[in-house]
């Protein structure tokens, strides 16, 4: 069975990913995760990387990147 932590909810939701955990599914500053829930679960899991021109068209890729760069520098 996997090492189980307890983590805090912040006031605007946010929890902090142990960095134990971090390091082993590389996730570094910036990685998207999708979040779900499954029979009561909070799920957690690194999201699939979008590529212009395959799930959406490069025009959109680039939209949705800058527009995430964009939040990353109001959320710090």
């Amino acid at each position: 069975m996997a090492k189980s932590s307890q983590v805090r909810v912040k006031r605007k939701g946010q929890v902090t990913i142990p960095l134990e955990l971090r390091s082993k599914l590389g996730l570094g500053e910036g990685a998207l995760l999708e979040v779900k829930e499954e029979d009561g679960v909070i799920v957690l899991k690194p999201a699939p990387r979008l590529e212009g021109g395959r799930v959406v068209g490069e025009k959109m890729h680039k939209q949705v990147i800058h527009e995430l760069d964009e939040f990353r520098k109001d959320w710090r």
